[in-house]
């Protein structure tokens, strides 16, 4: 291992403890760093039952195993939609007692965290809060696993070091979440920064995933961002899903329609045999 990657170890102690490969983190029926890619899918926010059923209905006919969907949205805009809260978490518990899908929830505020805690399988830590160290604790202390993505701008030493606080409260049950950062290019939302996740699988045995919705930020992206990430060795992919992309109240342009969700998962599954795993 190079010197920069020894130092880096040196600074995430926890994070580095766990080794590569060893840890599998089970979400109702499905397991995020087992053999199997998890695939999480649906709508960036929660706009209504309807809307939810239906996605949840059709990324689980696709081979989705967890429901993605924003209750607390934080906007760069302030009078940009916010997500509909409470009504929002009781819509998806709605979806998950239909379809068995484990479901992912991100929290954005310390005060939230008790309240999506008893909704959410899995925990989400957004970009916009990796280094609100308060708020990593919190759900550190929830014991509920964790997915945390990587920061705006975040070097991977600042992302481990986020990690280093979940652990630091005794859970271990951290997915790292590869979504892009923000570079000169204008392009793109965001730069895909597909090394990380082999390097990633070196230092730690902490699961990475890859979101490609948010890197892309055009859905005629995702698609070949999804099959870099898991031709690099993602170990699952979240990807923003809605019945009318043209019509959501947020990250429309980046969304797949259910259709095209279906041709994701036939893309990618020929690709996820031939690197040795199966969906």
């Amino acid at each position: 291992m190079s010197p920069d990657l020894e130092r880096l170890r040196e600074a995430v102690p926890l994070v580095a403890a766990i080794p590569p490969g060893s840890l599998q983190i089970k979400l109702g029926e499905a397991v995020i760093g087992g053999p199997t890619p998890g695939v999480i899918a649906g709508p960036c926010a929660v706009e209504n039952l309807e809307q939810v059923l239906c996605t949840a209905r059709n990324v689980k006919a696709a081979g989705a195993h967890g429901l993605r969907g924003g209750a607390f949205k934080p906007r760069s805009s302030p009078y940009s939609f916010q997500g509909l809260g409470r009504p929002a978490l009781e819509m998806l518990a709605a979806a998950k007692i239909e379809t068995g899908l484990f479901l992912t929830i991100e929290v954005t505020d310390q005060t939230q965290v008790e309240l999506v805690a008893e909704y959410a399988d899995l925990i989400q830590i957004g970009a916009r809060n990796m280094q609100n160290f308060a708020l990593l604790r919190a759900v550190g202390r929830t014991g509920r696993p964790v997915l945390l993505k990587r920061g705006l701008s975040a070097t991977i030493q600042e992302w481990l070091q986020a990690a280093e606080y979940i652990l630091a409260e005794g859970n271990r049950q951290v997915v790292l979440c590869e979504r892009g950062i923000r570079t000169f290019e204008t392009l793109t939302r965001n730069t895909f920064d597909v090394a990380a996740i082999p390097l990633l699988r070196e230092i730690t045995g902490l699961p990475v995933i890859a979101d490609p919705s948010h890197a892309a930020g055009r859905r005629e992206l995702v698609v070949p961002l999804a099959r870099a990430a898991l031709a690099a060795g993602a170990q699952g992919l979240i990807i923003e899903v809605h019945p009318q992309p043209e019509k959501a109240l947020s990250d429309g342009p980046q969304s797949l329609n259910p259709t095209e969700f279906s041709g994701l998962m036939r893309e990618i599954t020929p690709l996820v045999g031939a690197v040795g795993r199966e969906l």
